[in-house]
């Protein structure tokens, strides 16, 4: 199992990672997020990212020239559709940049489990609203449906192993890896210890 450190906006917190080693990290560019920065941000901070790690651009409903751009600059290895984007969105992003695609859906049934688990793109996310809640889905829903998938939700360092336990392929930790609103050192190095320990 892998993990994903979502949100990362300061230097230190590229510090923290960089120490800690998860396999993902994101920076977040949908509009009027708390965690979201900008374009030069982005740029800035994945230059002194470890190789070792793989950052993920969070986006929104954004404009697709923005998406596009950003995939191209450099800034992140993967793009993460987190809000209404279409399948034709999806594929034109991925086209155009290159870059393999996320796509999250927000989960309240086991028919928003099938409806997700049928989109197009390389990796699915299913996650409890449209991100960072700090509040887990329903995860009876997923009936045994979470391999190879990124779950993201509420996750944090007390119920990682119950995580652990549906065989995702990645968790996703936003607001689980904070203290105040902002990333917390030693959660991350707890988060990241705790996966490497069950795998």
């Amino acid at each position: 199992m892998k993990i994903k450190i979502c949100g990362l906006r300061r230097k230190e917190d590229i510090e923290y990672v960089n120490e800690a080693l998860p396999d993902y990290i994101g920076f977040v560019f949908a509009n009027g997020r708390k965690r979201t920065i900008s374009e030069a941000q982005a740029l800035e901070l994945s230059k002194m990212l470890s190789d070792k790690i793989t950052a993920v651009g969070v986006f929104l409903d954004n404009d697709i020239e923005q998406v596009i751009r950003i995939g191209k600059s450099g800034a992140v290895k993967l793009i993460q559709l987190h809000g209404h984007e279409s399948e034709e969105y999806a594929r034109t992003v991925k086209r155009e940049t290159g870059l393999k695609i996320i796509k999250a859906f927000s989960i309240q049934s086991a028919q928003d489990i099938d409806r997700a688990l049928s989109f197009p793109a390389d990796f699915i996310m299913l996650d409890n609203g449209i991100g960072g809640t700090g509040k887990t889905f329903s995860w009876s829903l997923l009936g045994g449906k979470a391999d190879g998938i990124f779950l993201a939700g509420g996750i944090d360092i007390t119920n990682i192993a119950d995580a652990a336990k549906l065989s995702p392929y990645c968790v996703d930790v936003s607001s689980g890896a904070e203290t105040d609103g902002f990333k917390d050192k030693d959660k991350i190095s707890a988060l990241v210890r705790a996966v490497r320990n069950m795998t």
